[in-house]
């Protein structure tokens, strides 16, 4: 099994929210590793550094959270791939298709193209319109709640 997993799941995954369980469980059923690309890293550590901006976490928090991905990385529960060549063409074939009718943002175009580019058979999300995107183009869809 491979796995492509979005922000809203990385996030709950390294910093306790209410999504929190829903990620632990699905870990206990999924088989590593969980893809991540360079624009989805950029995404995850500019999320935690926008909670600290906020207010929001501590910066032990945020060091803590950037340990455990490095960690996470480090055993092979994230897997760092490149880019897949030809990203941008695909988000482009899914936007022209799918964003009329579903009202797609360009991120979580990105991230659902990814997910495709890569094979994976199982696209992680809390997002409920990236979920529908995903859905739209015939990934399985799991930790929506």
């Amino acid at each position: 099994m491979s796995a492509y997993a979005d922000t809203s799941f990385l996030v709950s995954l390294y910093i306790h929210d209410s999504n929190s369980h829903a990620v632990g469980a699905q870990l206990r059923r999924a088989k590593p590793p969980f893809y991540l690309t360079p624009f989805g890293e950029l995404e995850l550590i500019n999320t935690l550094q926008l909670w600290l901006f906020r207010g929001e976490m501590l910066t032990s928090s945020v060091h803590d959270a950037q340990a455990q991905i490095r960690a996470d990385v480090e055993m092979g529960i994230l897997a760092l791939v490149p880019i897949p060549i030809g990203l941008y063409e695909r988000a482009k074939q899914i936007a022209r298709r799918r964003t009329a009718s579903l009202g797609c943002r360009s991120l979580d175009i990105m991230h659902v193209a990814s997910a495709e580019m890569l094979q994976a058979d199982t696209f992680c999300t809390f997002d409920r319109a990236q979920a529908k995107l995903a859905i739209a183009e015939g990934l399985k869809v799991v930790a929506l709640r």
